[in-house]
């Protein structure tokens, strides 16, 4: 089993590099560090792209409000952030266009003013890709405006069309594992920072970690420790040198999921300015609408946040300030809350205007090197940044990074009618098929395998969703998926869009993973209970009844 080959690799070699956390930037640090030559092995406490990295707004963007914001307090950092993000846009859609691609968004104008203004100001976002771009803006009337979107409330002036790109955060950042693991890289899931072992001048030498799934403990070697863990950058701080002072703010981000057919189009709505100065957009995603974002000063906790009934009713609010139909909060489906790691700057600033760039800390006494604050978008260069960093600090030269133009699993051979080959070829049904091309790229070639060997994994999970067994056979042996939560939240992204579909399927993927795993019958019956009660956990929160 791949999960047991990369524990024994764990312990029986010295690493150049061990990064703690299995989010976007601890997965991109992991494929930047061994493609250039070096190695590495990355550890996660719960699963690759449990936090952060997976309850994201699934957007590629430099960030609308960040450039308003550069310009009207002329600061200088947020314009270079969003001019770096900007350019990233298009690096990650190349790498894996399976996974991500453009989407065309409209910011509706109430007035004449409006129209100049954000027109004004979606150019300059335009000009800052430069040669980068994904496309261009442009002003359009009411008449164009409804026709390309016709769930917009009547009332508008007219809307601004844009673009910026969308991405399946939670299998990008898995390809990014997975690639990694090509080149020779060794990744745990469910494998928790313990404690640190020093040398005698209080240098980090030895990693102790805890196997969740067995309680074995870890001792793991490495030059370097790379700290990636986002909103829980602190606590890996202080385990390595108690006396850092604090540098992380968290905010919660809040996301709630409708049918699509509310929105009728395949072009999003950024809500450009709310009461409070944030934002919210309304996306097609995987076939629903997805609506966001919230953001509020939190703390952190071991529990996983949850949509609140207020925060339900707040999204609702501003959709329906847009929306010709108002939606009903009976109309939600799904949601899902995250938090966000905000680089600490003046400590009395409001999160909304804390700057999403990073910093690479280095700390002088254990040598952790921590990567702190960025975004989804700018994973790219925050791992760059963090590898460049550790040749820097060893003195050795330097290989170049080539992370710019790495495919990623999946993206090798990929064409939007690959699907087209599975159903004329291997016979596959044509919805699944268009499934799997979204998923997994080539990679779907592995999955049909599957099916062919065992004709019973052909069978799809329930009658209105695209996913055959194999698929769940196929991310327990290539994927270290290990729990029902790792298979429905995060390979297949059910969790967050749909929770009574992701309820009606779950005995069936514990009889599949039962078999895999090697679960006893005790244990599949508590792996079921306790995630069906999580899911209604999720559901009271929310203050939603199916």
């Amino acid at each position: 089993m791949q999960r047991n080959y990369h524990l024994e690799q764990a312990e029986s070699q010295e690493f150049d590099i061990c990064i703690i956390g299995g989010g976007a930037t601890g997965a991109g640090c992991l494929l930047d560090a061994q493609s250039r030559g070096l190695k590495a092995i990355l550890i996660e406490k719960h699963d690759f792209a449990s936090e952060t990295s997976s309850k994201s707004t699934k957007l590629i963007h430099g960030g609308v409000r960040y450039l308003e914001q550069a310009v009207k307090q002329a600061d200088l950092n947020q314009y270079h952030m969003v001019k770096k993000a900007l350019r990233e846009r298009l690096t990650l859609i190349r790498n894996a266009p399976h996974l991500a691609h453009p989407l065309a968004l409209l910011t509706p104008c109430m007035s004449w003013m409006e129209g100049i203004y954000y027109t004004a100001g979606l150019k300059m976002y335009d000009t800052l890709s430069g040669e980068l771009s994904i496309g261009k803006s442009e002003w359009l009337n009411k008449e164009e405006t409804l026709r390309r979107n016709p769930a917009m409330t009547h009332k508008i002036h007219s809307a601004v069309l844009y673009y910026d790109g969308q991405l399946n955060d939670a299998r990008y950042n898995m390809s990014l594992v997975k690639t990694a693991m090509q080149y020779g890289a060794v990744a745990l899931n469910h494998a928790e920072a313990r404690t640190f072992e020093k040398n005698a001048s209080g240098r980090l030498v030895v990693l102790y970690v805890r196997d969740s799934l067995t309680g074995r403990l870890l001792r793991i070697r490495a030059k370097r420790f790379i700290n990636a863990t986002g909103p829980f950058a602190d606590r890996i701080r202080l385990l390595a040198n108690p006396d850092m002072g604090l540098r992380m703010r968290v905010s919660k981000g809040v996301h709630i999921i409708v049918p699509g057919e509310l929105m009728p189009s395949d072009t999003a709505i950024l809500v450009p300015k709310t009461d409070d100065g944030r934002v919210v957009f309304i996306i097609p995603y995987n076939g629903k609408l997805m609506i966001g974002t919230t953001e509020t000063e939190s703390e952190l906790a071991e529990s996983e946040p949850v949509v609140e009934r207020a925060e339900v009713e707040y999204l609702i609010n501003y959709v329906n300030r847009y929306f010709e139909k108002p939606i009903r909060a009976d109309q939600v489906i799904a949601g899902f809350a995250g938090l966000r790691p905000l680089l600490q700057a003046d400590p009395n600033a409001d999160t909304k205007q804390l700057v999403r760039d990073h910093e690479v800390e280095v700390d002088k006494l254990s040598g952790l090197i921590s990567i702190l604050g960025g975004k989804w978008t700018t994973y790219r260069l925050m791992a760059k940044d963090t590898i460049d960093k550790f040749y820097e600090l060893e003195g050795v030269t330097e290989t170049p990074c080539t992370t710019d133009h790495i495919k990623l699993v999946g993206a090798e051979g990929y064409a939007d009618d690959f699907w087209k080959v599975l159903v004329s070829k291997y016979g596959v049904e044509e919805t699944v098929a268009q499934h799997l091309n979204r998923q997994y790229g080539t990679e779907s070639l592995e999955i049909v395998q599957l099916m062919r060997e065992q004709p019973d994994w052909n069978q799809r999970l329930s009658d209105h969703l695209p996913i055959t067994k194999a698929e769940v056979v196929f991310v327990v042996r290539a994927e270290m998926a290990q729990t029902l939560k790792d298979v429905l939240a995060r390979r297949f992204g059910l969790e967050l869009t749909d929770w009574q579909s992701t309820e009606q399927i779950t005995e069936t993927v514990a009889d599949l993973m039962a078999v895999e795993l090697g679960w006893t019958p005790e244990e599949r019956r508590k792996a079921v209970f306790n995630y069906q009660a999580e899911l209604e956990w999720f559901k009271k929160s929310a203050g939603l009844v199916f």
